[in-house]
This record gives structure tokens, sequence and C-alpha cells, in this order.
């Protein structure tokens, strides 16, 4: 114990409900760790787990977009021309990625 950083143990008794309830808890959270949660909660008070779901679907439409951007412009350059069909696409592309950004800052706000 004399290498650990945090080297004076607290001990906490808990029913078996008690315990059903903080691992339910932590897994809302996302963590399997008892000791980090119990010390995050004994500081902070509170813990704030954000679902960033929504952020990873529109990280995929950025990649989307990126990507058919990339391709359109190395057409553009083999060619010399890209179609008003790909261009329309690539529009609709981006306005959908903005209204996904939009709302995820909108919800994320309100927080």
């Amino acid at each position: 114990m004399p290498n650990r950083k945090r080297n004076i143990p607290v001990m906490v008794r808990l029913t078996p409900g008690e315990k059903e309830l903080i691992q339910q808890k932590m897994g809302e959270m996302g963590t399997t760790n008892m000791e980090a949660y119990f010390r995050k909660m004994a500081i902070d008070g509170y813990v704030i787990h954000l679902d960033l779901s929504d952020v990873r679907e529109l990280i995929k439409l950025l990649r989307r977009y990126s990507n058919n951007l990339n391709q359109l412009t190395k057409r553009a350059h083999e060619t010399g021309s890209i179609y008003a069909e790909d261009l329309e696409d690539l529009l609709q592309n981006h306005q959908h990625m903005f209204d996904a950004a939009r709302e995820i800052l909108a919800r994320l706000a309100s927080i």
C-alpha cells in the first residue's frame, strides 16, 4: 500500500438491494469499476452520462459527405465536369447533416 497514490481504504456496507441499485446506476454510466464510481459520486455529487449515439450518427454522415465530395472532386479533375444529379445528392446530404447537427445542439442546450 505505500506505493499507491490512494492508500486510505474506506469501507461501505450495503444491502443486496442497495448493491444492485448501485450496479444498475454504474451500468447507466458505463462503468464497472465500483471504486471509481464511489469516488466520483463522493467528490462531484453527481455523474452525467450523455447518450452520444446521435453524435456518432452525425460523424457517419460527415464521413459519407466527405467521401462523396472527394469522389466528385476527383471526377471533376479527371473529366473536367460533374453531373447535376451528383451535386443535388451532395446538397441533400449536406442539408441532412446540418439538420442533424442543429437537432443535436438543441438537445444538448436543453440539458
